[in-house]
């Protein structure tokens, strides 16, 4: 299995757009999409070691890439990549995606994940069975998804106070 699987997903969130889109911007900047990142990509590679076997899990989060927050009236956004380690020690791309929020409603807004999965190259990766890799994928994101809405709707606590 050498191709991408596309992956995506999408809460609402209890939160206007108009407060919830400059805290996206502050999560990157203060590193909580990155630990975020590193959480729920461990937790996806446990999961697969789960259903598929040791041998899916040897690939190691690297690395996470973050664009800058793009924003507009009814759009925020921000590329993230997912940088692994294949158990040949060689580095691919994981995950290639946009974190999104829009309005949902006046006092709701939707955040959502769409981009591809890349599983582990090589031989390891060739023997997994795509349904169980695309469902591992779907349940990383999903917690991946579920931190970001929690420090999105619940700042107190999640970000770093800034000095000046």
């Amino acid at each position: 299995m050498t191709g991408h699987i596309a992956v995506g997903d999408r809460l609402l969130l209890d939160a206007s757009f108009p407060a919830a889109r400059p805290r996206l911007a502050i999560l990157a900047s203060d590193g909580m999409l990155l630990g975020a990142s590193e959480v729920a990509y461990g937790e996806g590679i446990t999961g697969l070691v789960r259903v598929a076997g040791p041998a899916a899990g040897l690939t190691r989060l690297a690395g996470v890439r973050l664009g800058h927050a793009a924003q507009t009236d009814d759009c925020a956004h921000i590329a993230l990549q997912w940088e692994a380690i294949s158990s040949d020690g060689k580095l691919f791309v994981a995950l290639d995606a946009d974190l999104m929020l829009v309005p949902a409603g006046d006092r709701t807004t939707a955040l959502g994940l769409a981009g591809g999965y890349r599983p582990q190259p090589g031989p390891a990766g060739a023997e997994l069975d795509q349904a169980i890799v695309r469902h591992c994928a779907t349940a990383t994101i999903r917690s991946f998804l579920d931190r970001v809405a929690c420090a999105l709707v619940h700042p107190a606590g999640t970000a770093r106070t800034r000095s000046s």
